[in-house]
C-alpha cells in the first residue's frame, strides 16, 4: 500500500519514482529502536489525511511532509524535526521543486515539533493529524503511550514521569488541543480523557 501511495504522490508532484528515497524512508521508520514512531504511525497519519484532505490548501505538500515528519527520529536528539525537514527540503531540491514549495514543506515538518503555534492552514492541519492519536480509543492510546515509553526506556522512571507529565499538561492547558472543528468533534473529548488518565497513572 505504501509503495503505491508513494508512487501516486511523486507522480502528482511530477517527479520520477524516487524509489531509492522511498526505501530510505521506509528503512528509517523500520529502525529497531522505534516502538511508536514506526511504519504504523506513518500509515496512521496518511490515513488521517485521507479523512481530512478537503481542509488542505496544498494536499500533496502536506502528504509529503507527513512522509518525512519523523523520518529522522533519535530519542536523545533535539534536532529530529529540523533534520527531517532538511531531508525533505533536499529531496525537493533534487527533484527541481521551487523555493516556495521547499519552504512550505520545511515549515510543515517543523510544525510537528509542537513547540510553537502553526501559522498556515496546512501547518494547523498537519499538527492536528500528528496529534490525532491522542483522541483514539483507550487501547490505541495505551499502545501509543507504551510505545513512547519503550522508546525512552533508557530514561529513569522519575525523570520520564516528570517530563512526560509536563508535555501532557501543556496540551490540557490549551483552549482546544485541535485547531479544526473536524478534529475537535472527532477527538477533543477523548484526547483530554486519555491525557488525564495517563497523567494519573504515571
Amino acid at each position: 500500500m505504501l509503495k503505491g501511495r508513494w508512487l501516486n504522490l511523486v507522480a502528482n508532484l511530477a517527479f520520477s519514482d524516487n524509489m531509492e528515497t522511498f526505501h530510505q524512508i521506509m528503512g528509517a521508520y523500520s529502525e529497531k529502536s522505534r516502538r511508536y514512531h514506526a511504519v504504523t504511525h506513518l500509515q496512521s497519519v496518511l490515513e488521517c489525511l485521507d479523512k481530512s484532505v478537503s481542509l488542505a490548501e496544498y494536499s500533496d505538500e502536506v502528504e509529503l511532509a507527513l512522509w518525512f515528519h519523523d523520518a529522522v527520529y533519535k530519542v536523545f536528539s533535539r534536532t529530529n524535526e529540523s533534520d527531517s525537514a532538511n531531508w525533505a527540503s533536499e529531496f525537493l531540491e533534487k527533484n527541481g521543486a521551487c523555493e516556495a514549495v521547499r519552504k512550505r514543506v520545511f515549515s510543515l515538518v517543523m510544525a510537528t515539533a509542537h513547540n510553537s503555534c502553526p501559522n498556515s492552514v496546512d501547518e494547523k492541519l498537519i499538527v492536528d493529524i500528528d496529534l490525532s492519536v491522542l483522541g483514539q480509543s483507550k487501547a490505541v492510546y495505551k499502545a501509543f503511550s507504551d510505545g513512547v515509553r519503550q522508546e525512552y526506556r533508557r530514561v529513569p522512571s522519575f525523570i520520564y514521569r516528570r517530563k512526560r507529565k509536563a508535555i501532557l499538561a501543556s496540551f490540557l492547558r490549551r483552549d482546544h488541543i485541535f485547531y479544526f472543528e473536524l478534529f475537535q468533534e472527532a477527538y477533543e473529548n477523548a484526547a483530554r480523557e486519555n491525557i488525564m488518565s495517563e497523567i494519573r497513572n504515571l
